[in-house]
């Protein structure tokens, strides 16, 4: 039987930061709501065992769960329907941008810059979320950025200068 009450707690206290981290890892947010979903109820599952960081364990949950269903799908991308999350920026020319460039990176990519540059995560602590190397990690960033820049070169300031 899991505390019910600190499961609640949690799901209202960070639903919504996890909410937009699944946005970004997948880029649709009927999946993004599956994926929390997916990864709560497995929370939920182990709930005493994973009390003392919840969160951590959700994160994690839903980063290996976004790589399965890729993994699985192997399908191109739809395009996004609508749009409703936060803007990464003031300027709605740069977010639909931003959108569309970010959508035409293949997940992994996507998870990876998600990870690094939204969740402030370190190449080591990425690594470890999605259960590969730091030279992975830093050589997908480093592909991931320079895609970017071919895809959206009005981004440059926000990719930062080709190395």
């Amino acid at each position: 039987m899991i505390d019910r009450s600190g499961f609640d707690e949690f799901v209202h206290a960070r639903g919504a930061a996890l909410a937009r981290t699944a946005y970004l890892l997948t880029g649709d947010h009927h999946l993004a709501e599956d994926l929390v979903q997916a990864a709560l109820v497995q929370a939920a599952r182990h709930w005493e065992r994973i009390e003392v960081s919840p969160e951590a364990y959700v994160r994690r949950t839903m980063y290996h769960q976004n790589i399965s269903w890729w993994r699985r799908r192997k399908l191109a991308e739809s395009p996004l329907a609508s749009y409703d999350a936060p803007a990464p920026a003031a300027d709605p020319t740069l977010r639909l941008t931003l959108d569309e460039a970010l959508r035409r990176l293949t997940p992994r990519q996507r998870t990876v810059l998600a990870l690094r540059y939204f969740e402030d995560l370190t190449e080591v602590q990425t690594a470890a979320a999605l259960g590969i190397s730091s030279g992975a990690v830093k050589s997908m960033s480093r592909q991931a950025l320079r895609r970017l820049r071919v895809l959206a070169p009005e981004l440059a300031d926000l990719v930062g200068a080709d190395s």
